[in-house]
C-alpha cells in the first residue's frame, strides 16, 4: 500500500516537473518575441499595496531596442554588469570574488548579472531563498540559451524598477527627467543606473553625495568601455 503510494506520488511529482520546463521553456520562447508588459516583481509590488491598503498605479511603456538611449544601454552594462557580452548567464569571476571578500570579513555583496536580474525580474518574487535562486539559475540558462543579449537588455531595460510603481526606462525618463527613453542622455542614465540597487529609497532627479558619487563613477566606466561602440558586441550577437 505505502509503496504503491509512493509510487504514485513519484509520478505525478515527476509529471508536474516535466510540465513545468515544457511550459518554462514555452513562456521563455514566446517572450523572446512579444513585447513585455508587465512582471512578477510589478505583480508582487500591487498586491503588497493591495495588502496595506494603498494604491500603487504602475507606470510602464514597452519601448522596442532602437527606442532606447544608447547612453542607458550603456550605463546600465556599466554600473551593473560589465561582461554581459562576454558571460553565459553566470559572472564566474564576480562570483569569486564577491565570495572571497565575504570570507575576509567584508560584507556578502551581490553578483548578479544582467541576465540573471532579467530572470528574476521577469519570472519570480523578490526576497532569498535556496528555491527562488535555484529557479533563477534556471530561467537565466533558458533565456541565455533562447534569447539573444540585445534581447535580454531590452527587457531588462524595460521591467526594471526605478521607483514606487516606475519600472522601464520609458516610464523612468518621463518620471525623473520628463523625457522620452529615446532622448535620455550621459548624464540621466548614469543617475538611473545609479539608483538600480536601491530604486524605492533613491532619487535620480535629486541625487544626494553616494548617488552622484555612483554616477560619475559609472560615466567613467561608460567611457572606459568604449562608449556606445561596445554595444556593438550586443548587436552582433
Amino acid at each position: 500500500m505505502i509503496r504503491a503510494l509512493l509510487r504514485n506520488v513519484l509520478r505525478w511529482a515527476a509529471l508536474a516537473g516535466a510540465a513545468f520546463v515544457l511550459l518554462s521553456i514555452l513562456a521563455v520562447l514566446m517572450l523572446r518575441y512579444v513585447p513585455v508588459h508587465g512582471s512578477m516583481v510589478m505583480l508582487e509590488r500591487k498586491v503588497e499595496a493591495w495588502v496595506a491598503g494603498e494604491r500603487l498605479p504602475i507606470q510602464q511603456q514597452w519601448r522596442p531596442w532602437d527606442e532606447l538611449s544608447d547612453q542607458a544601454k550603456l550605463a546600465v552594462i556599466a554600473a551593473e554588469d560589465q561582461r554581459f557580452p562576454h558571460h553565459r548567464g553566470f559572472d564566474v569571476d564576480e562570483m569569486r570574488r564577491a565570495w572571497q571578500a565575504s570570507r575576509n570579513g567584508g560584507r556578502l555583496r551581490g553578483a548578479s548579472t544582467i541576465s540573471q536580474q532579467t530572470a528574476k525580474n521577469l519570472f519570480l518574487w523578490t526576497g532569498r531563498s535556496w528555491m527562488r535562486k535555484g529557479l533563477e539559475a534556471w530561467f537565466t540558462v533558458l533565456i541565455e540559451a533562447l534569447w539573444p543579449k540585445q534581447r535580454i537588455l531590452e527587457v531588462y531595460l524595460n521591467i526594471a524598477e526605478w521607483d514606487h510603481g516606475v519600472f522601464g526606462l520609458e516610464a523612468a525618463g518621463q518620471h525623473y527627467f520628463g523625457v522620452s527613453s529615446d532622448r535620455i542622455n550621459e548624464a540621466q542614465a548614469s543617475r538611473l543606473a545609479a539608483i538600480l540597487p536601491n530604486p524605492r529609497a533613491w532619487d535620480a532627479s535629486r541625487p544626494g553625495p553616494h548617488v552622484e558619487r555612483r554616477s560619475q563613477w559609472i560615466r567613467q566606466q561608460m567611457r572606459n568601455l568604449g562608449g556606445a561602440r561596445y554595444l556593438d558586441q550586443l548587436n552582433a550577437d
